[in-house]
């Protein structure tokens, strides 16, 4: 088997518009953006949510942050283990993050009775996903934290997430940190299934 494939990131490129058009729609539409998020008590009356919530942003800041980082991890991700591969672990990460942080909000001991109706939205759950498999796959491929910061990928994947839950926490911001955490234990879960090793050098992502 050949360690990297042709680069013709087709699927995130299509992940990304969706993403967009979803947005815009929304942005247009406070009905529509609140029938998209999910809500953990609402969702065995309305499953799907789990799946539209993960194209829902809240706001610029918010899918440019989500989708940049999509980019340039989701391409090399490609690269590494074609399109199907790199679909499934995106949307194995969102699913993941929802069903986390429904969990943690309906049956969690700190738990409170608002947060079963507490909405949750974003991509950040499958970005998660996609950057825990590149953590296993590729640990030591070198990235530019914020375009300036040079690091090992594990690191930056690692430390964003802990940085973004103790942000959440201290500061109580509504950051989904549980939806991040499902997102990034399926992306390494199925990297380690996948053992998908390349050789390649090291090499900065922007």
């Amino acid at each position: 088997m050949r360690d990297y494939r042709t680069p013709n990131p087709i699927g995130v490129l299509i992940v990304i518009v969706v993403n967009v058009l979803v947005f815009i729609a929304t942005y247009l539409s406070d009905d529509l953006f609140r029938n998209l998020q999910l809500v953990p008590g609402d969702f065995t009356s309305e499953p799907w949510t789990i799946v539209t919530s993960m194209f829902v942003h809240a706001d610029l800041f918010h899918i440019l942050g989500n989708m940049v980082t999509l980019y340039f991890f989701g391409t090399y991700l490609t690269m590494l283990v074609g399109e199907k591969k790199f679909l499934a672990i995106y949307f194995l990460g969102g699913l993941l993050g929802g069903v986390f942080y429904m969990v943690v909000a309906l049956y969690a001991p700190w738990s409170r009775p608002s947060d079963a109706y507490t909405g949750v939205i974003g991509a950040s759950g499958a970005v998660f996903a996609v950057g825990g498999a590149l953590a296993v796959l590729r640990p030591n491929l070198k990235v530019l934290l914020f375009f300036i910061i040079p690091m090992p990928l594990w690191v930056a994947v690692i430390g964003g997430f802990v940085l973004l839950t103790l942000i959440s926490i201290s500061a109580g911001l509504s950051i989904a940190w549980e939806a991040h955490l499902g997102g990034l234990v399926a992306g390494l879960v199925a990297a380690f299934l996948f053992n998908r090793r390349p050789r390649e050098r090291d090499r900065y992502l922007l």
